[in-house]
């Protein structure tokens, strides 16, 4: 059903594409996702918000590296936390063209029972041998991969505020976006259809570069996330391993695993870059 939803928004949407922002990538926001005192998940030995910093300076770099025209600009550079709020905020600010948030996945906690021996207990007058469990709390996980997520429905009225708020950035017509004008809010819905259409269309690309490393394919996902929500712009937020599953977390620690995740959200970006311009 969510695939026929996501067809179906595509091909509603497709005239409307040319007129709205994000015809063009000369400026991408590049958010390394928690920081700070937010560790996000944790793995046997590493942090998430580590991760997500170390692979979201590489791609920048690869970005000012190869796409010389197009300005790179962090949310966070060091191990800091900046809210939610304000990561958007400084990519409107920005009048940015793409919102990339990188994040690492984990699966949830699951407890395992283990017998530690047995004592004597009084039950009726009778001794009687209980056993003695202790519960052991991991999220260990064989799954692996890397999925990409857009913008629910359930947000949607914060991303057509974001863009009202915004209006003089996302578009090129001055004055189509009047508050006092009953049509400004069709004009705000279409274009917020648009943003989440070329937002599939990034994750779709940015998904078949992982892929053809060799990794997982977990596809494009819809979910209602507060960071992409903000923000007057398409947007997406990948999730580049399982930091839970121990041969993923040693591959995301390692150099060559980091330069190959930004090097394929890099080539997705660019592929992204090079239909729009068409």
């Amino acid at each position: 059903m969510r695939f026929k939803f996501i067809l179906l928004l595509l091909l509603t949407s497709l005239p409307f594409l040319s007129s709205a922002k994000g015809k063009k990538v000369s400026k991408v926001v590049i958010d390394a996702g928690h920081g700070g005192r937010d560790i996000g998940a944790q793995g046997a030995f590493s942090k998430e918000k580590d991760i997500t910093l170390a692979v979201s300076l590489k791609l920048g770099k690869i970005i000012q590296d190869s796409m010389r025209q197009v300005e790179v600009l962090f949310t966070r550079t060091t191990d800091d936390y900046p809210s939610l709020q304000s990561r958007h905020e400084l990519a409107n600010k920005a009048n940015a063209d793409l919102f990339i948030a990188i994040h690492v996945n984990s699966t949830p906690f699951t407890y395992t029972k283990i017998l530690e021996g047995y004592k004597n207990v009084k039950r009726h007058h009778k001794t009687v041998r209980q056993p003695i469990y202790r519960s052991i709390r991991h999220h260990e996980t064989k799954r692996s991969g890397v999925e990409t997520y857009v913008l629910g429905l359930r947000r949607n009225y914060q991303k057509e505020n974001a863009i009202g708020e915004y209006s003089e950035n996302v578009t090129d017509e001055p004055g189509l976006m009047n508050e006092n004008d009953p049509q400004t809010a069709i004009i705000i819905a279409q274009y917020s259809q648009a943003f989440l259409s070329k937002s599939i269309s990034l994750g779709s690309k940015i998904q078949e570069q992982f892929a053809q490393q060799g990794r997982p394919d977990l596809g494009v996902k819809q979910m209602d996330l507060e960071v992409l929500a903000g923000s007057a712009m398409p947007g997406v937020l990948v999730e580049v391993g399982f930091i839970t599953n121990v041969e993923e977390e040693k591959y995301l620690n390692s150099e060559q695993g980091q330069q190959e995740v930004a090097l394929a959200i890099y080539k997705g970006i660019r592929a992204y870059k090079a239909e729009l311009e068409k």
